[in-house]
């Protein structure tokens, strides 16, 4: 009895370590993205590097689904630029196409006024109540490229929060069951 004893642990140790092993591998994953995320936040000089569009205000250009990288730099926005911004009141950022800006030559600040290419009158109903224009600090980043219809895993995933946790659930029992 003491050779099977002994096998049955060794056998009940390996699946141990081997879980274990899958849980870290798993942690490293979900490590890894973040330093990804915070990487591209460094480089960009925007606090959301990459972002999904949700509707179709700026269609034909941009459609719901798309996916658009942004940039925030030091230079001065301008009218037709298209810019991510978030309204006060507010938890999803909207991208919308800089339709005027008004520099305040006392101050330095800029007023900016946006507007959705689909839209027929500008933002000012989108923004916080009284609120004409954005400021500086209400844009998240300028669009400098994007990849056709890859954000709709995104949309399904926030519309559909079903689907959301069967996909993490399917990975999560993917890592924890794979043999290597």
């Amino acid at each position: 009895m003491g050779f099977i004893g002994d096998y049955i642990e060794s056998i009940r140790s390996l699946q141990i370590r081997q879980f274990l092993s899958q849980i870290v591998s798993l942690g490293m994953i979900v490590t890894s993205a973040l330093i990804i995320w915070k990487g591209l936040m460094c480089l960009t000089g925007s606090e959301s590097p990459v972002v999904v569009v949700l509707s179709g205000s700026m269609e034909p250009g941009f459609k719901r689904g798309d996916i658009l990288f942004l940039h925030m730099s030091q230079e001065p926005i301008r009218a037709g630029e298209i810019v991510v911004f978030n309204v006060d009141g507010r938890e999803i950022p909207i991208v919308h196409r800089v339709i005027k800006v008004h520099e305040r030559q006392e101050t330095e600040e800029v007023d900016i006024l946006t507007k959705g290419d689909n839209n027929f009158g500008d933002d000012r109903l989108l923004y916080a109540h009284g609120q004409l224009w954005l400021q500086q600090h209400h844009i998240m980043g300028r669009a400098v490229g994007y990849l056709p219809y890859v954000g709709w895993v995104t949309i399904v995933m926030t519309e559909k929060p079903l689907v959301k946790f069967l996909l993490i659930g399917a990975l999560g029992l993917l890592v924890i069951t794979s043999k290597e």
